[in-house]
């Protein structure tokens, strides 16, 4: 059998021209779809159903890529999804990276009306106010997905979650939880509060240490994080929402931790509580 050969060779075709308008907000959000690159993200979009319907709607897919991934080829297409054999031209043309995987899919629009993660009665959630960092907010996904959190929020003055770096980021996290988006703070921090959520805000000036709060077994229950700016942290009047301002501390001298490893930090302390005797769930539970 002689060797398959792109089916899409220039990148002015009309499929290419709309997948490329993707890497621009205001087309995402008119057209509630976005990029997901590499094999692991493609992997889980392909897999990923919203209500019944599959989220990887299209792929692009160099000849080398497609015969390496094989078995994504297969699951994007046993999805549903439109399969395009792409030359390498234009994969570098949609895809925003510097070195192409060779795999570019085109996803519906997954996040999570806020009314639905709080109907879930969640137990452990990242709240992002003011994250303004795609690869942070990508990165403080995935954490949240690792320690078992329930559920992301991304409050109206955050990045865009399917900004190219963010989905990115969060290497297929993005599919794997609950991810509620444009909440203002205020309301988002009220609706936790009322579904019996603990709010923390995460802040490096905070009056609570981290440490005394694991040592005071005050972490069990159901628990929300709020972290902020990667450069200045949390505004004075978001701190004041929460039930408590807490500090990861510092034991060696560095100044301090960004944002993504202290989100890391806080979000497993708080899955650690929750797993021992006493607490409100294990982080391995289905």
């Amino acid at each position: 059998m002689p060797p398959a050969s792109p089916e899409l060779i220039s990148p002015r075709s009309p499929r290419v021209s709309a997948a490329r308008r993707l890497a621009r907000r205001n087309f995402r959000g008119k057209e509630r779809l976005f990029l997901a690159e590499g094999p692991q993200a493609v992997r889980e979009a392909a897999a990923h159903r919203d209500g019944g319907e599959p989220t990887l709607v299209e792929l692009f897919a160099t000849v080398e890529a497609a015969e390496r991934y094989a078995d994504i080829i297969a699951e994007a297409r046993a999805a549903g999804a439109r399969v395009h054999l792409a030359a390498e031209q234009v994969i570098e043309d949609v895809s925003t990276t510097v070195t192409p995987q060779g795999l570019v899919g085109v996803c519906r629009f997954v996040d999570t009306p806020f009314e639905d993660v709080l109907a879930a009665r969640p137990k452990l959630v990242a709240v992002l106010a003011h994250v303004r960092d795609p690869g942070n907010a990508g990165t403080v996904l995935r954490c949240a997905d690792a320690a078992g959190a329930e559920a992301v929020v991304l409050t109206d003055a955050c990045v865009d979650l399917y900004n190219p770096k963010a989905v990115r980021a969060s290497v297929g996290s993005l599919f794997h939880l609950p991810v509620a988006v444009g909440v203002p703070v205020e309301q988002a921090v009220a609706g936790l509060k009322a579904a019996g959520v603990r709010v923390l805000a995460a802040d490096g000036a905070g009056d609570h240490d981290l440490d005394d709060e694991l040592d005071r077994r005050t972490m069990g229950g159901p628990t929300a994080w709020v972290f902020g700016n990667e450069a200045w942290g949390l505004p004075e009047e978001t701190r004041a929402l929460a039930d408590a301002v807490v500090r990861v501390p510092i034991h060696g001298k560095a100044e301090s931790l960004n944002l993504a490893t202290a989100a890391a930090v806080c979000l497993y302390a708080s899955a650690r509580a929750q797993r021992a005797s006493g607490g409100c769930r294990s982080v391995t539970d289905s």
